[in-house]
């Protein structure tokens, strides 16, 4: 039997429907589908010419020995924390010496600190202090190898500088260092207003220093006058783009996947890596302190250090972001002579001034 030509018509139109359906489903799945990654050839990158030649030196090293190191447990981490401190250590008589600062060892409410004192304080800093949380991944730097940003900032800031020894495995583990330094801002506070005291740190140092804020906040504690978080170690479940980018870039971290990680692995001890007290930029930012964050180009954390400025800017905070070229992770405490160094903490001086009280 003949079909009329109004059938005719009506299959056409159900069959040209059914191609636009499938056309449109394969439309909707391209476009929901994962960008494809970009390949990037192999290159050399040369040392940058416009920095100054102590910084040239310190990004030319190269790759830091031990940066695929893996151990599993605090009692592991321990003879290499003790062996790169015992390094480091030998620095800081020259430090000293050159940034005109002392330190005198003491004990706050249980917890191991430093007061880091200028030869000359600033008469604007009389009435205030810093505290300062040291880097290492959680896991190094322990005692007077923990100073050395410490010092920097007393020196060239021309402040006095409390800072922080907190408890590393396999002494103690998550939360023990931020537990210490809510002590020590405890303590801090009986004796100075929180608006004349500002939190700094580099490194686990610049995301204790966020942590301290989110826990301070949360136990109804005043709050710093501001803060300086140097390229915070804040996504340590390793969320951000330079964690690609600058991967076998940054001489100092090095990759993604490195000793940081491991350390940081040991010291959560099992706990969710994304709570904001080990990973901040997930925390809530409103009502923050004015912040002052400082990164390198160079930074395997750059991206952790724009993150947070991001959601700070979005939280209605003040923020700065300095970036400084070529450097990798935490470059800025590397060398007190270089003037890179020097402009990094007298911008910090610069925004606590700002910022504190008098």
């Amino acid at each position: 039997m003949k079909k009329s030509p109004r059938s005719l018509d009506h299959a056409v139109a159900v069959g040209c429907l059914a191609l636009l359906s499938v056309a449109t489903m394969t439309q909707v799945s391209a476009q929901t589908a994962a960008p494809a990654a970009l390949e990037v050839p192999a290159k050399t990158i040369p040392v940058p010419t416009d920095v100054s030649p102590q910084l040239q030196k310190v990004i030319g090293a190269p790759l830091r020995s031990n940066w695929n190191i893996q151990p599993k447990t605090g009692e592991e981490w321990k003879p290499v924390a003790d062996a790169g401190a015992a390094a480091l250590v030998k620095n800081v008589p020259g430090m000293l010496e050159r940034l005109k600062v002392k330190v005198e060892k003491t004990t706050i409410d249980g917890v191991r600190a430093y007061i880091v004192t200028p030869e000359t304080i600033a008469p604007e800093n009389r009435n205030r202090q810093l505290i300062h949380m040291h880097g290492g991944c959680y896991v190094l730097n322990p005692g007077d190898a923990g100073l050395p940003e410490a010092i920097f900032m007393a020196g060239f800031g021309h402040i006095k500088v409390i800072s922080v020894d907190y408890r590393m495995p396999p002494e103690a583990y998550f939360p023990a260092a931020l537990d210490d330094g809510i002590t020590v801002w405890k303590a801090a506070l009986k004796t100075m207003d929180a608006k004349n005291m500002a939190i700094f740190g580099t490194s686990a140092g610049g995301s204790l220093t966020l942590e301290m804020v989110l826990k301070a906040r949360e136990l109804g504690l005043p709050l710093p006058g501001a803060i300086g978080p140097g390229t915070p170690m804040s996504d340590v479940t390793k969320i951000g783009d330079t964690f690609q980018t600058n991967a076998m870039l940054d001489n100092v971290l090095v990759s993604p996947d490195g000793f940081c990680d491991a350390g940081t692995k040991v010291y959560a001890n099992g706990h969710d890596m994304k709570d904001p007290m080990l990973s901040p930029v997930y925390g809530d930012m409103k009502g923050f302190p004015p912040t002052i964050l400082t990164s390198g180009t160079r930074d395997l954390l750059l991206s952790n250090t724009v993150r947070v400025h991001r959601k700070l800017r979005q939280a209605g905070v003040e923020a700065t972001l300095q970036v400084y070229e070529g450097m990798s992770h935490a470059h800025y405490i590397r060398d007190d002579t270089a003037p890179e160094s020097k402009e990094v903490f007298e911008e910090i001086a610069g925004f606590f001034d700002k910022h504190l009280g008098k």
